[in-house]
């Protein structure tokens, strides 16, 4: 299996440059753009809201500039970190239940991990900390 911070990478590129093409996208026009599914949108999303790039409208658009992610999807990844780090390993849908986020919300935090190099997936499939 490919490193996360490879997959993730390339996902928030593919994002990056569907937003530089056109602007403000709502999300099921770069799903078009970019033949994502959600979860690797989402990971995409938070990855690039790592790096302060992405930004949301009032109107589910988003485009290029300073993020105003940070706060949710930071907050989210520092509760996924602390699950890691007091398990030792989890499944997503272990990590889903214990800290109550929806999928969108965890891919993005995973996807902010990522861009962190902070986490992998082991032979189990379950995220570790690096």
């Amino acid at each position: 299996m490919r490193r996360l911070t490879t997959l993730y990478g390339e996902n928030a590129g593919k994002i990056w440059n569907a937003l530089n093409q056109e602007g403000c996208l709502k999300k099921d026009k770069i799903l078009q753009i970019t033949k994502l599914d959600e979860d690797d949108f989402y990971a995409g999303v938070g990855w690039l809201a790592r790096e302060n790039k992405i930004t949301k409208e009032d109107q589910d658009c988003f485009k290029l500039g300073t993020t105003n992610l940070e706060p949710q999807i930071g907050y989210h990844a520092g509760v996924i970190w602390k699950i890691l780090d007091i398990w030792g390993d989890a499944d997503f849908k272990t990590i889903k239940r214990l800290s109550s986020l929806d999928d969108t919300d965890l891919q993005s935090a995973l996807g902010w991990l990522a861009r962190e190099d902070k986490i992998l997936v082991n032979e189990n499939q379950k995220f570790i900390l690096k």
